[in-house]
């Protein structure tokens, strides 16, 4: 499994909030704006709960297992492994919300003095700060779930060098 790239998620974090911008400006050109719901900080900071909680819970477990407690559960790597697949999924969906969201936000800035439009970008603002929650809960779990390199560096029947 490949590790996530922190290129790859600005890259789609920027794309996404240049188009986002570009759709807003649009769209408000029409006459209307579509809203950001006040729903969406809070689902992506239940996802960076639920994937720090994840992290944390396995980190424990590891621990357990790498000191031998008697009672220490074991990790089963099948279990960690869909941890780590739902993680760097969900930091790239969060990657591409918080870009949408990001976009409106900076196209909602023109326009502070409505009430209306000031609540939406503060949600917007909110909902960036929540995707990046998810990122980085993300990487954490995924830096929990890595397994640790080999020694081995030389492949299978060469000789080390002298």
């Amino acid at each position: 499994m490949k590790e996530l790239r922190i290129r790859v998620l600005a890259g789609v974090f920027v794309v996404a909030g240049i188009l986002s911008w570009a759709g807003a400006r649009l769209w408000n050109s029409l006459g209307t704006l579509p809203s950001v719901p006040v729903a969406a900080p809070i689902v992506l900071a239940l996802i960076a709960v639920v994937i720090a909680a994840t992290a944390l819970s396995i980190r424990a477990r590891l621990k357990a297992q790498r000191e031998r407690q008697a009672d220490a559960k074991g990790v089963d790597p099948l279990m960690a492994a869909r941890a780590v697949v739902f993680g760097q999924a969900s930091a790239l969906v969060a990657a591409l919300v918080a870009g949408m969201y990001g976009g409106t936000g900076v196209f909602l800035l023109e326009s502070l003095d409505i009430p209306a439009r000031r609540d939406q970008a503060i949600y917007a603002g909110f909902s960036v700060l929540a995707g990046i929650g998810v990122i980085a809960a993300a990487i954490f779990l995924e830096r929990v779930c890595k397994l640790p390199e080999d020694d081995d560096t030389h492949g299978p029947g060469t000789a080390p060098a002298a």
